[in-house]
């Protein structure tokens, strides 16, 4: 696709002008912690702050990985912030949130990943908050004893995207691997049965209907039911190039596809994203 082509119209937003989106933005500024709705430029964050909704980005905002989709920034990261859980907690009691959502950058250079980091965050959320809590984890690097930290704390949805079909992943996640994401979700299922399990994909990035196809059923292998497809868009000219604008209707193919091969919970269209309307 070249690059400046326009967006067809299925892509284009009217950005709201809601007040709560001033207050949302002044909340998680004071509280000094940060959001992959900003830090990952994404198009939903007009809206969802104007709704009072934002998915929190634990472990600072620098990751160890450097993926071509994504826009956070890539580096050497400072130490975790050990205050960080608490302040997470407090933001998301003062939004009063019934949903919260924590995801993180990817921190190689931790021995756990990062992962006691996550349960912290969430037994501080339970501590104020009658909420439920999805968290969006990274592959940890495969570690199993990162794993069971992280269900310790009993969330109640655990998401890790796949992202991609296998092929891409030189490309667009080149310090993962797409076997080793498939077994990170088969060994939740196994430890913990009873969480609901999540992952997702990014269609437009030159991927082939029978790879998406393939991915799939892999996920359901895995023991995963619910599942979000959206389109890749390029948050900045430093990122990945969009190969091609999904319409809705091939979406909405792709929803039907995935229920009749097993997935009870399907978000499919251009502007979802892993936490962009969540359910459970």
């Amino acid at each position: 696709m070249q690059q400046g082509q326009r967006k067809p119209s299925w892509l284009k937003q009217r950005l709201p002008t809601a007040p709560e989106y001033e207050v949302v933005r002044r909340l998680i500024k004071h509280a000094k912690v940060n959001t992959v709705c900003q830090e990952a430029r994404c198009p939903n964050q007009w809206e969802c702050f104007s709704k009072k909704t934002a998915t929190f980005l634990i472990l600072g905002n620098i990751c160890t990985r450097n993926c071509g989709f994504c826009a956070v920034k890539n580096g050497i990261p400072p130490a975790p912030d050990i205050n960080e859980p608490k302040q997470v907690a407090l933001a998301a009691f003062e939004l009063g949130l019934k949903h919260v959502v924590i995801t993180s950058v990817t921190r190689d250079d931790l021995r756990d990943g990062g992962a006691r980091h996550f349960a912290d965050t969430i037994r501080e959320i339970r501590k104020r908050s009658r909420v439920t809590i999805e968290i969006l984890i990274p592959d940890f690097q495969g570690n199993i004893d990162a794993i069971q930290q992280v269900i310790s704390a009993q969330p109640d949805v655990i998401n890790h995207n796949i992202e991609t079909v296998p092929c891409l992943y030189p490309l667009v996640r080149p310090q993962a691997k797409y076997r080793r994401s498939l077994e990170l979700l088969s060994a939740i299922k196994k430890q913990a049965p009873h969480i609901p399990l999540k992952s997702g994909l990014m269609l437009g990035l030159g991927e082939r209907k029978n790879e998406v196809e393939d991915a799939l059923h892999d996920l359901y292998e895995t023991g995963c039911r619910s599942l979000t497809l959206g389109q890749y868009l390029q948050p900045s000219k430093n990122q990945l190039q969009v190969n091609r604008y999904i319409p809705p209707e091939e979406f909405e193919f792709w929803k039907d596809t995935s229920i009749t091969i097993g997935f009870t919970k399907v978000a499919s269209a251009p502007f979802v994203r892993s936490s962009y309307r969540a359910t459970i």
